[in-house]
């Protein structure tokens, strides 16, 4: 390329190369539905790479796609073509001897005919038996010899891919270049299994006959795993037909072995084969991922042995393909994934796919979505702040849904005093528009007015009073993590309810401090983070009374704060703390563990928190115990519908932040 001049050329395949950088984001986009809903970040990414991304296929997808080619590879034709075909080349020469004896009347004509009368049933023996027979017809000994030249090539073919069509014309020069080579390849992986170094052998073998191997392996290693699974292939080839087709075959490829003098090189490399990859199946019992038995080809085609090896290999590599996409093993891993193999099977625009789900977790970690601690896959705080801003989104469309003002502010500007200054308008800023310094924002921005030229608003243009002083208040929502919320199908509306109120107080009202405290046999404060990334727990208990006893310690550091409770719960309390500070659990409750948590609300009470319970059950007993916290406390109690919980505490929030302002 000359300096300022450029060259084109056809773009050849693979990734785009103008395509727009990874968007990270998106997956987590993708990913915060399964979140919401209650799934921990390993499911919802697990989730996010089975079903795909827009315009990319999931594993889902390439899994059915590897099943349809295995269908296909297992519809190709029958396993006994070879045997097939030997007996209809035997039944061809055996006829056209006799049609060549029958018009000789000689005793001689009639002793060959006796022995043709007496050849076995079993095809095997009975070419043995004709190697010596000496033909009258000579189109019936070029119809025999076919068969050796078959057997020849088959039983090379089933150990080495595309060498029967490479022998279709092989002189006894190129047998005699297979013998060598297979002797070289024995000698070189016993060498290696001795231990020796044997790149050089590997090197200098391909450079003579590299030919025999179109795949061209890059180290011994890789033309083990090549030839050992033909091998494998063969041998459950054999396992797969009757007995007495085995038998038969066995007989059958054992003569041309012999004939082509490799009888011991060919047990030697099976030998060498099996023992470098004993963990493929061999015709035994299935072993490893992806392994199939008792499942062969059932097409009506009759396949030579060579191809049906190859289609025998080709179901068992689709087979383990889909197994590693299934990634339903221990220690499972995308990275366990050959793009090459996805390449064979599924062509070029899958191994795209494949790389695009290999990216995701890479480029979410990378662009600080997630984070990796103790082999656990977590949410960073931004990637929280980006799942609680959708849940409150979509809580928000629920609330417009419903009908426009249940959130309505009217009395805009009653936060404090004025200060006489005034700043750039923030969202879910209280305090009341300057409309003098908006306007004249707008007339700079926009230049010149006059008549016919309004002036435009635009969102930068807004300023609002400065107030000496906000009303703050300190929230603490108590979410119930026992089993129960999983079993009723409300856990993942709990999650995505705390996860949108902690966005919208953190965002919109920072002068407002907010906790969220989980509880099932025992309380404890949860982090945003902790929080996204949380399953319900499977056990026993409504710990209210912990729960409640953590929120009053929490609201003590903000004594300038209006304290507030929310609670959200589809039982009554099951468990309380005992005097050495652990859990106690009894079904039905025990009145001592009612008492001491209605103890808890009349300490809050005394201290002027206001405790709003969300119930998401109607069992009399919960209805019962709760209207008894509403009467000590003067609380309010709502039963939601729980797809509706987020609407009806974010509404209760902002209900309460308008009676605030409205009390100064």
């Amino acid at each position: 390329m000359n300096s300022g001049t450029f060259r084109y050329s056809p773009f050849d395949g693979g990734p785009d190369p103008l395509a727009s950088p990874f968007a990270a984001a998106g997956a987590l986009d993708e990913m915060s539905r399964q979140i919401l809903e209650g799934r921990t970040p390993r499911e919802a990414l697990d989730a996010l790479l089975r079903r795909g991304m827009p315009g990319r296929r999931g594993l889902d997808d390439l899994r059915r796609a590897i099943e349809r080619r295995r269908r296909e590879a297992r519809s190709r034709g029958r396993m006994d073509g070879t045997l097939t075909e030997v007996r209809r080349l035997l039944d061809t020469a055996v006829g056209q001897e006799r049609a060549a004896l029958f018009p000789d009347p000689s005793d001689t004509a009639r002793l060959r005919e006796s022995e043709l009368d007496s050849l076995p049933s079993d095809p095997a023996r009975a070419v043995r038996a004709l190697a010596d027979y000496g033909w009258r017809s000579p189109q019936a000994r070029e119809t025999y010899e076919q068969i050796s030249e078959l057997l020849r090539r088959e039983v090379l073919d089933a150990q080495f891919k595309g060498m029967k069509q490479a022998l279709e014309q092989a002189s006894p020069e190129d047998f005699a270049r297979i013998r060598e080579m297979i002797g070289a390849l024995n000698s070189m992986l016993e060498a290696d299994l001795r231990g020796e170094d044997t790149s050089a052998a590997f090197e200098r073998f391909m450079a003579e006959f590299g030919d025999f191997f179109p795949e061209q392996p890059r180290s011994l290693a890789d033309l083990v795993d090549a030839l050992a699974r033909r091998a494998a292939a063969a041998a459950r080839l054999l396992a797969g037909l009757t007995p007495q087709q085995r038998a038969e075959l066995a007989d059958l490829l054992s003569t041309a072995r012999e004939d082509l003098g490799l009888a011991a090189e060919m047990s030697r490399l099976d030998q060498a084969l099996r023992a470098a990859r004993p963990d493929l199946n061999w015709g035994g019992r299935a072993r490893g991922r992806g392994s199939r038995m008792g499942e062969g080809l059932t097409g009506d085609t009759p396949l030579g042995l060579g191809d049906a090896t190859s289609a025998l290999e080709e179901m068992a590599e689709l087979d383990e393909l889909a197994s590693t996409l299934s990634q339903d093993y221990a220690g499972a891993s995308l990275q366990d994934v050959d793009p090459e193999a996805v390449a064979r099977a599924l062509g070029r625009s899958a191994v795209d796919d494949l790389r695009s789900l290999q990216q995701i977790e890479r480029e979410l970690e990378s662009q600080g979505f997630i984070t990796r601690r103790a082999g656990n896959l977590e949410l960073t705080p931004r990637a929280v702040r980006r799942i609680g801003q959708a849940a409150l989104a979509r809580i928000f469309r629920q609330v417009s849904a419903r009908g426009r003002g249940d959130h309505g502010q009217t009395d805009a500007g009653s936060a404090g005093d004025l200060l006489g200054t005034s700043r750039a308008w923030q969202f879910g800023d209280t305090q009341p528009i300057d409309v003098v310094r908006t306007v004249r924002n707008a007339v700079l921005r926009g230049g010149p007015t006059g008549p016919g030229r309004p002036v435009r608003l635009t969102v930068a243009d807004f300023e609002v009073a400065e107030t000496e002083r906000r009303t703050t208040a300190a929230v603490c929502l108590l979410v119930d993590l026992s089993y129960s919320m999983a079993l009723r199908g409300t856990w993942g509306i709990a999650k995505s309810t705390s996860l949108a109120l902690h966005a919208l107080v953190s965002t919109s009202f920072p002068q407002d401090k907010i906790h969220i405290i989980g509880f099932s046999d025992y309380a404890r404060e949860l982090r945003p983070v902790e929080l996204a990334g949380l399953d319900s727990e499977m056990v026993q208990g409504t710990n209210l009374q912990h729960a409640l006893l953590i929120a009053g310690r929490l609201l003590s550091r903000y004594p300038q704060a209006e304290p507030v409770v929310m609670v959200v719960t589809d039982g009554e309390p099951t468990a309380h703390l005992l005097r050495d500070g652990t859990p106690s659990f009894s079904w039905p409750p025990m009145p001592e563990t009612l008492e001491l948590t209605l103890a808890e609300v009349d300490k809050l009470t005394r201290r002027g928190v206001t405790i709003n319970v969300f119930m998401l059950d109607d069992e009399p007993r919960l209805v019962q115990f709760v209207e008894e916290m509403a009467r000590r406390n003067g609380g309010r109690i709502l039963s939601p519908d729980p797809q509706a919980l987020g609407s009806y505490v974010i509404r209760d929030y902002l209900r309460s932040r308008s009676r605030r302002r409205a009390a100064r």
